[in-house]
């Protein structure tokens, strides 16, 4: 069966014989996977009234464990955001009550971001529905094939500098 990449592939093919394609089949795929999951994700969270960077930023608190506090430079490297935008993400949300933002006592010129008691039960309340999303999402793939697809994404990854 084939998708609209073998469509793009088979008219580079024809125009432009001479050019390996391989790389349009993985990247060009990559590309409209993650559009189509971006999709199915934000349909979620707009459900649920919120938008996916929200949840992001609300989940990434909640993994920071018991104090649910994080560096807004150490929450800006999280969520691959610059300061700037995080900035403002964190006055949106700030405006909603779901998080806080204070200077760190030592050390002014840092900021720390807390997941406020509603920020916290939101962010708890939604991760298993999300998590059930987002194994509907890759429901075409059995779950081995999820696995070897999860370890090849991940060596892509690291071969493109992707680290914590």
């Amino acid at each position: 069966m084939n998708d609209a990449v073998d469509e793009i592939i088979g008219r580079w093919s024809t125009v432009r014989p001479d050019l390996d394609t391989s790389p349009i089949g993985v990247v060009v795929r990559i590309f409209r996977a993650s559009r189509l999951l971006e999709q199915g994700i934000k349909g979620y969270f707009e459900a649920h009234g919120l938008e996916s960077w929200e949840y992001d930023v609300l989940s990434t608190l909640l993994r920071a464990g018991d104090s649910s506090t994080l560096r807004m430079g150490d929450l800006a490297g999280a969520a691959m955001v610059s300061p700037g935008a995080l900035t403002n993400r964190i006055d949106r949300l700030a405006a909603k009550g779901l998080v806080t933002r204070a200077t760190d006592p030592d050390n002014r010129r840092l900021v720390r971001v807390t997941l406020t008691r509603e920020g916290r039960r939101l962010a708890d309340g939604l991760i298993e529905g999300h998590i059930a999303n987002e194994l509907s999402l890759i429901g075409g793939l059995a779950p081995d094939e999820q696995a070897l697809l999860g370890t090849l994404l991940r060596k892509l990854l690291l071969s493109l500098d992707d680290r914590p």
